[in-house]
């Protein structure tokens, strides 16, 4: 068979390495530890396709022609592997090895191509798997009746066809030309550990999904399809600031949970009927809609069951001295977590000043202080110094939202560590002739009241898109030689511009900034 056998040989190797490693990132436990890696799934799936196309490839074009088209010495010396009489293509095809590596492609492809972004993005998609999907355009439609299974169904569904790939790989493997002895055969010692890691990871999550069974405090139904759930926080829940799937906008300090919904797909519009249909009067406030569910009968309310928290991009805040957030639209929601996490530590620090200001006076209860506050500094002190938050939106309620927080922010933040720009796009910029009017009630207005006019709080709104460049430039000047950390969430549109401005402004000035995107 010559330099064919060898090469088929180290591809399934390899692909069988990539078959295990692949596991890692579906675990959802081990994703959010991933996070901070340069483990990439992407990386694995080119892999296990190139793999894939050299062992498949070597065998269909290669291996198989060379041993059909031997003489009978030749053959001879393979005849204890394939019997005494000489196979035709279509047998070799129609054994164990050939319809499970058929089998394989063929699942692996349906997976893989349901998995890209123009599938995956279905309008008819369920956004179980994220506090917000963004609707897309143009979308790929699959043909009846298959066409229900677009979006974020198709790739759920699809992606659990794995589990067969995984039986016809340990077929595949079990049943391999040329060698017979058990011991001899790898699949197994690639992918039992991975395997085992991942059944214990689902055991795992269904087991702590009913140990975290929570208690519904209070729903808000807010403008632009947005579902707020506020929930007791389960004794021994923790979790970092930016984490999700769904968006966590309380603060890890916070006696409780809160969840922001933008509800886009099947699942996320089923889970907002519930609560409409219950809890919330047909006619509903244009601008927020409130319920109070202590008061509900026990029957009457869904239980919900708590799983997580899972990794996100935006959980290694603490890493910087500066954060640059930036939020599209329903982006934002993974930053409040953050704002209200320092905001916190703000109160604590002011908390913590006032106590010394009143210990002071006493020796004794001054050094007993001066212990206890170095420890709880210890205990609670991070890096992040400044945080510069920019929420860009094009509707003027979505800032009903955050309009708690943006209040509370502006209130307590009496030193600037947090600033808060918020900017609408349906509307043109300041300088512009047709929004001088405006411009100046709402200067007049907030400089009376300290109330904006658009949003209702105490922060001013823009109008149009931010100058990044000028964003950028401004924070490397009052930062010198800083690290900022820049957090993206939103749609693809803007990432490019961000990240290429992060490297430019590097390069630049002494001030390093260090981009990570999540899409909304």
């Amino acid at each position: 068979m010559g330099y064919c056998l060898p090469t088929a040989k180290g591809a399934a190797e390899t692909l069988k390495l990539n078959m295990a490693l692949v596991l890692l990132p579906v675990c959802r436990n081990t994703l959010t530890w991933l996070r901070s890696s340069w483990a990439r799934f992407f990386m694995i799936a080119t892999a296990i396709v190139v793999g894939i196309t050299l062992h498949a490839g070597n065998h269909l074009a290669c291996d198989f022609p060379r041993l059909i088209a031997s003489g009978p010495k030749e053959y001879r010396l393979v005849a204890d592997a394939f019997g005494p009489e000489k196979p035709t293509y279509v047998g070799l095809l129609s054994g164990v090895e050939g319809i499970t590596g058929v089998a394989m492609v063929v699942l692996m492809i349906v997976s893989f191509t349901l998995a890209t972004h123009p599938f995956r993005k279905g309008e008819k998609g369920g956004s179980g798997g994220g506090a917000a999907a963004t609707v897309l355009p143009t979308v790929a439609r699959l043909p009846s009746p298959f066409n229900r299974l677009a979006g974020f169904n198709a790739f759920w569904y699809s992606h659990h066809l794995l589990g067969i790939v995984y039986a016809l790989l340990i077929a595949h493997g079990y049943f391999l030309f040329l060698v017979r002895r058990w011991y001899l055969k790898t699949t197994w010692m690639y992918i039992s550990v991975p395997l085992m890691l991942y059944v214990g990871e689902r055991m795992l999550r269904a087991l702590r999904s009913n140990a975290y069974a929570v208690k519904i405090l209070k729903v808000c139904l807010l403008p632009g399809n947005v579902l707020t759930i506020t929930m007791s926080k389960p004794y021994g829940f923790r979790y970092r600031s930016g984490q999700h799937p769904f968006s966590i906008t309380s603060a890890p300090g916070d006696d409780y949970l809160s969840v922001h919904i933008r509800t886009n797909g099947d699942w996320t519009q089923e889970l907002k009927r519930i609560f409409v249909e219950n809890y919330f009067s047909p006619h509903l406030n244009r601008r927020a809609s409130f319920s109070e569910l202590g008061a509900a009968e026990p029957r009457s309310l869904p239980r919900l069951l708590v799983d997580g928290p899972y990794g996100a991009p935006a959980q290694d805040f603490r890493n910087y001295d500066v954060l640059l957030l930036v939020g599209l639209g329903i982006g934002a929601t993974p930053f409040i977590s953050i704002l209200r996490d320092l905001l916190n530590n703000i109160k604590l620090a002011e908390e913590l000043m006032d106590l010394a200001m009143e210990t002071s006076r006493s020796e004794d209860s001054a050094n007993s202080f001066s212990v206890s506050t170095t420890s709880s500094n210890k205990k609670r002190a991070y890096r992040t110094s400044r945080a510069h938050f920019y929420w860009v939106t094009r509707e003027p309620l979505s800032f009903e939202w955050f309009k708690g927080v943006m209040n509370e922010v502006a209130e307590m933040d009496k030193k600037g560590v947090i600033e808060l720009h918020n900017y609408l796009t349906s509307v043109y910029e300041e300088r512009d002739a047709r929004t001088t009017l405006l411009s100046m009630v709402q200067a007049l207005n907030h400089a009376k009241h300290g109330v904006d006019i658009v949003s209702g709080t105490r922060v001013r709104t823009h109008f149009a898109r931010p100058n990044w460049k000028e964003v950028f430039t401004r924070i490397a000047s009052k930062h010198p030689n800083s690290t900022v950390g820049v957090f993206y969430c939103g749609a693809p549109t803007l990432a490019k511009e961000l990240k290429n401005l992060s490297h430019e402004m590097s390069h630049r000035t002494g001030t390093r900034f260090h981009f990570h995107k999540e899409y909304f």
